[in-house]
């Protein structure tokens, strides 16, 4: 039986659609998406909370809840920010309460670089509590601005080390560092869908798996003002799914 770690695939990439609830998850899976992965983003802000503040424990423990209830007929996995705490412990029970197929725990916690031994440390104790949780190391140099590949490369050995089951490097990133760190890293690699990579080209670089992150969410956000302001404003109005097509999500 296929499980959620086979479908990151060098070479191969898993597109993971990223979703916030139900609603969006059901979409995802009607279509052809076989994994779907909530976005912190998405999940907090639809809820009025600012993204990595630890401020969406409850709304991210709810969604997961939510989403495993829904029986989607698909791998879930669940992003959980820096894993709402400092301390390890409690970071392996909130994963265990999740009902997930995997995690994704960042090495942020207010918007600075933990000490990669403790992010190590909450890795472990995860793994020890939920073995069969697929855990996606996170780290987050790249993505704050001031991004080392040194340092990325050495973190993400350490979480590895700790019993990471893949690790992920979001941020800008061009195809040079992809590469490097793909070549030194001995685990399936994360990246963030790029404007200036396509999922073929990160293929070839051998990255296992994409994550479309906030896009989808913010896209969504996007296009919802474009139809009231549309309408508002006697524009054309904008491609939509149909009442129908969306009450039979849901059916």
């Amino acid at each position: 039986m296929t499980g959620f770690g086979d479908l990151h695939r060098p070479g191969d990439p898993l597109v993971l659609a990223n979703v916030w609830d139900v609603g969006s998850a059901r979409a995802m899976v009607a279509a052809g998406f076989p994994a779907v992965g909530t976005t912190s983003l998405g999940v907090a802000a639809s809820h009025g909370l600012p993204d990595a503040t630890r401020a969406a424990r409850d709304q991210t423990l709810a969604c997961a809840d939510a989403l495993t209830h829904a029986k989607l007929g698909c791998f879930i996995t669940c992003d959980v920010e820096d894993g709402f705490s400092d301390d390890a412990a409690e970071v392996a029970d909130l994963v265990l309460r999740l009902g997930v197929d995997g995690v994704n725990i960042e090495d942020e916690t207010h918007g600075r670089l933990i000490p990669a031994a403790d992010h190590a440390a909450k890795i472990r104790a995860v793994k020890d509590r939920a073995p069969d949780v697929f855990v996606n190391a996170r780290t987050d140099g790249f993505w704050l601005g001031d991004g080392i590949l040194a340092d990325a490369i050495d973190r993400a050995k350490q979480y590895v080390d700790a019993g990471a089951d893949g690790v992920f490097l979001p941020g800008r990133l061009d195809a040079a560092t992809i590469a490097a760190f793909v070549e030194a890293v001995d685990a399936p690699v994360n990246v963030l869908a790029s404007a200036s990579l396509s999922v073929r080209q990160l293929a070839e670089l051998g990255v296992a798996r994409v994550s479309t992150g906030s896009l989808p969410y913010r896209a969504a956000l996007r296009h919802a003002v474009l139809a009231a302001t549309a309408v508002r404003d006697g524009g054309p109005l904008p491609e939509a799914m149909g009442y129908d097509e969306v009450q039979a999500l849901h059916s």
